[in-house]
């Protein structure tokens, strides 16, 4: 019938207002479910010392990082997003007359809202960048969905046979994602595996094109020529269409401009601001198709097996998560507004 720990400030009002009434300990005890000997000293309590609140807050050990503590720990933290815990603590002591444990340090952070995550990785934005995906981004912040169901999204990406599992991690709070001092910089880089190239709409998956060399202006033609052409006649034969593609060195060759030009009466050629990733919905396609295969029982061990294994995910990507993709639009072009044309977490 005992309650364990202290009763509440209502609690002890209902014992102290149940004993005035007239009840006896007993029937208090009772009527509220508490034990005798905690019905009797409530009362007491009340009775010599006026005493209505719990002070079980004040008992204990004093905490040893306080408020001022917590504020230069804040900073520590600021100052270096990779440090350790170790580290943090380390700096924390010099200068401090009572030092603290890491398991203290650890504490404290995740009192103050900190947790260790992955950072988000982000292309490496110039100014001149940011002004261009700024400016993109006000001529089209009116855009509406129907408008961006319009484009046909286009993009080359790089499937590897083995991931490094090397990471790092940072200390962030859950707001401060994107906060510049949270993310890594990352740049366009080589590597093993199999590239591919893919179009999609709002409308349906195109082409989904394995590239076996070398992806030059003379080979990019190609897939220009035997592949949008096509899709984009085909999904917008009034030729209210617009079919993006990045800034790539291929993308932007004289023959491929030429091309374009010579096309722009069947559907216009978006102009699309450098470095971002985080507008172009089929990275997250790119993203569905890596997934997929991690998760397969039976994983690709040659580049001939990774190969077929992506083209067997594309075909499965669901209507509902591409066209959601392109609906996620106006609010990605919201999210680089808000950012003033630095990096989203799109």
């Amino acid at each position: 019938m005992g309650k364990k720990g202290d009763l509440s400030d209502f609690e002890r009002g209902m014992v102290v207002g149940a004993r005035r009434a007239g009840l006896s300990i007993s029937k208090t005890a009772d009527l509220l479910g508490f034990s005798r000997t905690t019905i009797s000293r409530v009362y007491r309590e009340w009775s010599e010392k006026e005493k209505i609140s719990s002070e079980r807050q004040l008992c204990g050990r004093k905490c040893l990082v306080d408020v001022r503590g917590q504020r230069r720990m804040g900073r520590l933290v600021r100052d270096d997003r990779k440090a350790t815990v170790t580290q943090i603590t380390t700096r924390y002591n010099q200068g401090m007359q009572n030092s603290i444990s890491e398991r203290t340090t650890r504490r404290t952070l995740k009192q103050m809202g900190y947790s260790s995550r992955r950072p988000h990785r982000v292309p490496l934005l110039s100014a001149k960048n940011r002004k261009q995906r700024l400016q993109f981004a006000q001529a089209h912040q009116n855009w509406t969905i129907e408008d961006w169901k319009n484009v046909a999204w286009s993009d080359e990406s790089r499937f590897l046979l083995r991931h490094s599992d090397g990471r790092v991690r940072i200390w962030r709070k859950e707001h401060e994602s994107m906060d510049p001092s949270c993310l890594v910089s990352t740049v366009q880089a080589g590597g093993g595996g199999v590239m591919v190239w893919g179009i999609f709409s709002w409308h349906t998956l195109g082409p989904f094109v394995p590239i076996e060399h070398r992806l030059n202006a003379t080979a990019y033609l190609s897939i220009v020529a035997d592949h949008v052409h096509p899709f984009m006649t085909t999904v917008y034969p009034s030729s209210d269409g617009y079919f993006q593609q990045d800034n790539a060195p291929c993308h932007k060759a004289q023959i491929i401009s030429d091309w374009f030009l010579e096309h722009d009466n069947e559907f216009t050629l978006l102009k699309w601001p450098p470095q971002s990733p985080d507008l172009n919905p089929i990275e997250h396609l790119w993203d569905v198709v890596e997934r997929e295969i991690r998760i397969m029982d039976v994983k690709p061990t040659n580049l001939q097996q990774l190969r077929d294994a992506i083209m067997s995910t594309w075909t499965k990507i669901s209507e509902e998560c591409f066209q959601h993709l392109v609906e996620s639009m106006p609010r990605r072009i919201k999210a680089v507004l808000k950012a003033k044309g630095g990096p989203t977490r799109y």
